[in-house]
């Protein structure tokens, strides 16, 4: 499993013997030297090793496979917990890494994990190398709450430069997803967003729109479908395209049969939800 893993670090190895340099490694083997460095980084490779040690050792002390895996939060909350049931059923033992993108994707870069939900969105295309493969689980759109009397709840579908003057709730951190595709999309009207106060925690985002103290973006994983209850009107955008494009992302050459049962768990999850929406899985 080992040799298998590490196959293409061998390789790299191997061409910067035979090359002199960096350089001339990425034009031997037809890569950028980025890619080059990071076949190159130690951390990256025991990281990957340190991963089938812990697999094998849990199938021979337990009987179990291991698996690890990361998340941002709100995929996390309604992708994972049916496709890890599942593999729970099949014996697969399987550890979370819950953070933002970026701790996401470190993780799987060092070898952390062997599978991650990652997402893109318009204007930031996901930074991972060609060592890597995305599989398209879902699109998560990101729709407007406003106040149930807000005099554009009337309306279906709300232009976005109509928002010109509004006050938005923006999350905790500028790695917020919501926060980014917003930024851009203002930017596509002309204006930029004025913000009025910062949360990442859903609940309370929804408790300050229906109180009418300002507007904010919210994707459709995060809805409950009680928003109405409690005095929130979820409308879409009218203007530039507003989601986040949801994936699995594993290592291309990755040998583990239990990231990849649970990719498959994952893509079926997703097209439950996209068919419950009411449209079509990516």
């Amino acid at each position: 499993m080992i040799g298998l893993l590490e196959l293409r670090q061998f390789q790299v190895l191997r061409a910067v013997a035979h090359e002199g340099s960096l350089a001339g490694t990425a034009r031997s083997l037809h890569h950028s030297q980025p890619t080059v460095a990071h076949h190159l980084a130690a951390e990256a490779v025991l990281g990957r090793v340190a991963l089938v040690e812990q697999e094998v050792r849990a199938l021979i002390e337990q009987g179990t496979k291991a698996l690890r895996a990361a998340t941002f939060p709100t995929a996390g909350a309604l992708l994972l917990p049916q496709a890890l049931r599942q593999l729970a059923r099949e014996g697969v033992k399987v550890s979370l890494v819950e953070g933002e993108l970026p701790t996401v994707v470190e993780a799987l870069r060092t070898g952390g994990v062997q599978i991650a939900l990652v997402y893109s969105q318009p204007g930031e295309p996901l930074d991972l190398d060609e060592d890597f493969v995305l599989h398209p689980l879902l699109d998560d759109p990101l729709l407007l709450a406003l106040p149930a009397d807000h005099p554009l709840a009337v309306l279906d579908r709300v232009p976005l430069a109509r928002l010109r003057d509004a006050g938005w709730i923006m999350g905790a951190s500028d790695w917020d997803p919501c926060d980014r595709v917003l930024t851009w999309a203002c930017a596509q009207q002309g204006f930029e967003a004025v913000r009025v106060m910062r949360t990442d925690d859903y609940g309370m985002l929804k408790g300050f729109v229906a109180a009418g103290i300002a507007v904010a973006l919210i994707p459709r994983l995060a809805l409950t479908g009680h928003e109405a209850e409690l005095g929130i009107a979820v409308r879409p955008v009218d203007g530039p395209p507003l989601a986040r494009w949801i994936s699995a992302a594993m290592l291309r050459s990755t040998v583990s049969d239990s990231a990849h049962t649970l990719r498959e768990a994952l893509a079926a999850q997703a097209r439950r939800i996209t068919e419950a929406w009411g449209g079509s899985p990516s």
